[in-house]
């Protein structure tokens, strides 16, 4: 008589049970979610930890003192380098959720020799661009000085942190998570864009009106450039000789 296999219940699977969740790539609502999530995270380590960082070095200390430091950029360059790799986690994370590639997600691509050159001959004519236009309408205000600096370590640590750390920070956030998410939302590529570079001018609040219109440029020029080339890394690199050429042009002083 043959046997009869007896199948059992607790091994058996469904085949929607047994595949693994497909790879897709965050909505709309979701993309801003992250970028909420990131900036909070950096504003929260970052805050703390300079907080932290000037009553050790200073002390008990008068509110208008405690500002006064807050707001030198030797501090504010501690806080970028501190408050990057929190913001950076907080996208690795979601891309994971997403069940994407970090480097394929944001688009961490090298770019060609050839993609450079025209990224910083377009990053040139824009700067000539606004600096021409700067001089008939008046240089962007800043609302608080973070130029100041004490001594050459603060030199160091804010040229470090505006022109390498920040660009960084910043790209894989906007044209990184961001683009990625919102040009293959309803919003397509040009409104997705449009609409990074509107939040991160936004967000760039020690500039006046004049400032974040520069700021809304510059979003524009690296939002193209990160469509055309498929690479966040150029985007980086046009964003930090940027960031660079501005930071030796103003002079920080301490």
């Amino acid at each position: 008589m043959p046997e009869i296999e007896m199948s059992n219940p607790e091994n058996a699977r469904s085949p929607l049970s047994a595949s693994p969740r497909p790879p897709r790539t965050l909505d709309f609502v979701e993309t801003l979610l992250v970028a909420l999530i990131a900036d909070g995270v950096f504003l929260l380590t970052s805050g703390i930890f300079l907080s932290i960082l000037l009553y050790m070095h200073e002390g008990a200390m008068s509110p208008a003192h405690f500002r006064t430091l807050w707001l030198q950029g030797n501090w504010q360059g501690v806080g970028v380098i501190v408050g990057s790799p929190p913001t950076i986690a907080v996208l690795w994370l979601a891309v994971r959720e997403a069940r994407r590639d970090f480097a394929e997600y944001l688009a961490l691509n090298w770019p060609s020799r050839g993609d450079v050159l025209y990224a910083f001959a377009l990053m040139a004519i824009l700067f000539v661009a606004k600096m021409a236009v700067a001089s008939i309408v008046g240089s962007p205000k800043v609302a608080v000085d973070y130029l100041t600096v004490k001594g050459a370590g603060g030199l160091l640590i804010l040229l470090i942190a505006g022109c390498i750390v920040a660009p960084v920070m910043e790209e894989f956030v906007v044209r990184g998570v961001m683009f990625r998410g919102w040009s293959e939302s309803f919003l397509g590529p040009i409104g997705a864009i449009i609409l990074t570079s509107a939040l991160w001018a936004m967000n760039h609040t020690q500039y006046d009106w004049f400032g974040q219109l520069d700021v809304f440029m510059s979003g524009l020029t690296l939002g193209y450039l990160r469509w055309r080339s498929n690479s966040t890394w150029l985007t980086v690199m046009a964003h930090s000789a940027n960031n660079t050429l501005i930071f030796f042009m103003a002079g920080p002083y301490a």
